[in-house]
C-alpha cells in the first residue's frame, strides 16, 4: 500500500438510488464496487492463489506534463475517480493505493475490459484448435444468417470490423447500446415497445448493413458478445466457466470473480466483469509476460502475436482522438499497430495498460462521471508512461 492518503467518499451502506441511475453518477461511485448487491451474478472461481512479490516505491510526487499542465500522480490519481490503482513490473508490485472505500478483496467493474478477458479465453480455443476466426460466424451460430452477421469472418467480429449497423451511444436509452442495457438485465424498459428479453434476442434483430464487412473499425459491443456465443456453442460450457479454468486459475487470481448475467443466464461478455485489483493486475502480467505464468504457457503464443499487431488503416476518427496511430485487434486498443504496448478499457475510466517490452503493467478502476472522456484517458496514459518510464529506469 503507498503512503497517499485520500478522502473516503462512499461507504458500506447502500444509497438510496434508481435503478434506471445505478451505472450514472453519483451512484456508480458505490455501485461499481458492489454489482453483486444490485444484479444477477454467476461466479468465475479462482483456484490456487499465485503470490506477488512486492517492491514498493513511492510515485505520489513523481511529476508528468498533463496537457501542457504540471501535476503529480498524486494529483491525478485524487482529481481522477480512482477507485483502485496498481503498478507491476517483472511480476512484482511497485505501487498499490485504494480510494473511495475500495479495499485489496473488492470486487470493482471491468466495464469494457470485460472483452480483453473473454477474448483470452477465446484465444486459447483458438489455439487448440477448437475455433477457427477465419471461418465464417455463421459456420458456428447459423441462426445470423438471418441478420447483418451473413457474409462475417469471426475475426470480423474480434476486430470490431463487422459492417452491422449498431448505435454505441451510451447516454440514450433507446440506442443499441440502451438495449444491450435492457438485454442483459441491466436496466429495466423505460417504456413500451419492443425490447430484446435477452442478449441472444438482441443479436438476432441486427438485420441492417452499413458498410462492407472488414471495411472499418467501430467500436460496438454486441461483436463481443457474438464472439462469446461462438465459444459457448462451440465448447458446449458457459463463458464463465471458460473463463475461470483457461484464465481465472491458471493466472492464480487470489479471489473469486463474477458476471454479471441476462434472464437466460448469459455472462455478460462485453462489460459484467468484475474482479479485485489485484486480479487485474495478474491477468494484465499474462499479457506482459507473453502468454506465459511461472513457465507454464496459458495463452497461445500466436495468439499473442495476433493481438499485438493491428490494421492501424481501419482506424480512424475518433479513436484515433487517444491514439493517434493506433489500432484494435482481438479486443485489444494497441498504441500502435505493430508495438508492444496493449490496453484493455472500459467505460468510466477503467483501464488496463499493458507494455510488453518492459514487461509492465498498470491497472486503474474508476467511477467517472462521464462515460467516455478522451481527456482524461490522455491523462491517464501519460501518467502511466510516466511511471513506466521511472520504473524501467530505476
Amino acid at each position: 500500500m503507498s503512503s497517499v492518503s485520500h478522502p473516503v467518499v462512499t461507504g458500506a451502506v447502500r444509497p438510496d438510488f434508481p435503478m434506471t441511475e445505478w451505472d450514472r453518477p453519483p451512484w456508480n461511485r458505490w455501485s461499481f464496487q458492489h454489482i453483486g448487491e444490485i444484479l444477477p451474478t454467476t461466479p468465475v472461481r479462482a483456484g490456487t492463489a499465485h503470490a506477488f512479490e512486492t517492491s514498493l516505491q513511492d510515485f505520489s510526487a513523481l511529476a508528468f506534463d498533463d496537457h501542457g499542465q504540471r501535476s503529480t500522480i498524486c494529483d491525478w490519481l485524487g482529481t481522477s475517480f480512482t477507485d483502485g490503482f496498481i503498478v507491476v513490473h517483472k511480476n512484482r508490485i511497485v505501487f498499490e493505493d485504494y480510494l473511495n472505500s475500495m479495499g485489496p478483496k473488492t470486487l470493482h467493474l471491468a466495464q469494457s475490459v470485460s472483452k480483453s478477458i473473454a477474448t483470452s479465453a477465446f484465444g486459447v480455443m483458438v489455439g487448440r484448435g477448437v475455433i477457427d476466426p477465419a471461418r465464417l460466424i455463421t459456420d458456428y451460430l447459423p441462426e445470423l444468417n438471418a441478420t447483418a452477421y451473413r457474409g462475417a469472418t469471426v475475426q470480423h467480429a474480434l476486430d470490431m470490423t463487422s459492417g452491422v449497423r449498431f448505435d454505441e451511444t451510451y447516454t440514450d436509452p433507446f440506442s443499441d447500446a440502451g438495449r444491450i442495457d435492457v438485454a442483459s438485465g441491466w436496466k429495466q424498459p423505460l417504456s413500451e415497445g419492443v425490447w430484446p428479453p435477452t442478449m441472444w434476442d438482441l443479436v438476432l434483430s441486427l438485420n441492417t448493413a452499413v458498410r462492407p464487412h472488414g471495411a472499418a473499425f467501430e467500436y460496438r459491443s454486441i461483436e463481443t458478445d457474438v464472439v462469446a456465443m461462438i465459444l459457448e456453442r462451440v465448447t458446449g460450457k458457459k463463458l464463465a466457466a471458460m473463463v475461470s479454468e483457461e484464465i481465472w486459475q491458471p493466472i492464480g487470481a487470489e479471489a473469486d470473480a463474477s458476471f454479471t448475467t441476462d434472464p437466460s443466464g448469459y455472462a455478460q461478455a462485453d462489460g459484467g466483469f468484475n474482479a479485485c485489483l489485484r486480479d487485474y493486475a495478474r491477468f494484465g502480467q499474462l499479457w506482459a509476460n507473453r502468454g506465459m505464468v511461472n513457465g507454464t504457457r496459458i495463452l497461445p503464443e500466436a495468439w499473442v502475436d495476433a493481438t499485438l499487431t493491428g490494421d492501424s488503416s481501419k482506424f480512424g476518427a475518433p479513436y484515433t482522438e487517444v491514439l493517434p496511430k493506433g489500432a484494435y485487434s482481438n479486443q485489444f486498443w494497441l498504441k500502435e499497430g505493430r508495438g508492444t504496448v496493449a490496453m484493455c478499457r472500459g467505460v468510466c475510466g477503467q483501464l488496463i495498460y499493458i507494455d510488453v517490452a518492459r514487461n509492465f503493467v498498470a491497472v486503474k478502476l474508476s467511477s467517472w462521471p462521464d462515460f467516455t472522456n478522451p481527456a482524461r484517458v490522455r491523462t491517464a496514459l501519460a501518467a502511466i508512461e510516466r511511471i513506466a518510464e521511472a520504473v524501467t529506469a530505476a
